[in-house]
This record gives C-alpha cells, sequence and structure tokens, in this order.
C-alpha cells in the first residue's frame, strides 16, 4: 500500500519521536540502521521529512534529526505520506489501473474505495505521540 520511501519515512519519523520525547537527536547512519534502510536512501528521505516540516535537522558535532515535543503530540501520519508520496494513495487505483474512475472502475473500485477511506481516516487521526508512546511502552517495535 505504501512505498517503500514512504514505510521507511513512517518508521524514521517514528524513531526520532522516540527520540527527541528524551531530548535526544540521532544520526543518519542511527535512523538507517534502525530501520533498516540504506543509508543513502535514509538521507533522501530525511531531506524530505525536513522539506516538509516533519522533522528538523541540525548541522554540526553535535547535530542530527529531533523534533519539537509539540510536533510530535500534533504531526499525523498523513502528513509523512504525503511528504514522501504525495496524495497518490488516497486516488490511486486498487490493481494499478492507469484509469479507474466512477466512470470506467476496475473490478475492485468499489470495495477499495472503502478500504482507501479507512486508511485516510487512520492516516489522518493518528500521530507521532500515539506511536512514539507504544514503543516506548513496548506495546509495539519498528524492529524485531
Amino acid at each position: 500500500m505504501f512505498s517503500k520511501a514512504c514505510e521507511y519515512g513512517i518508521k524514521a519519523a517514528i524513531f526520532i519521536a522516540v527520540n527527541s520525547s528524551e531530548n535526544k537527536r540521532v544520526t543518519p547512519k542511527e535512523i538507517s540502521k534502525e530501520i533498516d534502510s540504506p543509508q543513502a536512501f535514509t538521507a533522501k528521505i530525511l531531506q524530505a521529512l525536513v522539506r516538509h516540516g516533519v522533522v528538523n535537522s541540525v548541522r554540526g558535532a553535535h547535530g542530527g534529526f529531533e523534533m519539537d515535543r509539540n510536533k510530535i503530540t500534533t504531526t499525523k501520519l498523513s502528513q509523512i505520506v504525503y511528504a514522501i508520496d504525495g496524495d497518490n494513495i488516497y486516488k490511486g487505483c486498487g490493481l494499478g489501473l492507469h484509469t479507474c474512475n466512477e466512470n470506467h472502475p476496475c473490478p475492485v473500485h468499489d470495495k477499495f474505495k472503502v478500504v482507501r477511506e479507512e486508511l485516510k481516516d487512520m492516516l489522518e487521526h493518528t500521530t507521532l505521540e500515539q506511536l512514539a508512546l507504544d514503543i516506548k511502552s513496548g506495546v509495539s517495535f519498528l524492529k524485531i
């Protein structure tokens, strides 16, 4: 459903949020190791997250990536998805057809429309804070 870049972007943002809630910055190397992503690919994803104001980048010897506490509580997953993949997830055909709409539906159009609406609702109502708290409490994991 998500592109690989988007998956990595979500995981990276959660990892940064967890560390930022403990007043720690994380380096691209630490992030790529934690989310099992190639370092160069991770750097590109992080640039997109910085450009869209999801995370902050601090240069220098003690630099890295961080998030303001206020951002952790207000940032929704939909913002991360948009920063990496745009809004294609809300528009694309479930079968990947180029032309799929109400007038020319694919075989799964109506069923996929329901899934897409539920996904949009979940992305727009889930904050990084919720996910970071689950990681910190051990309810969920970024890496097995």
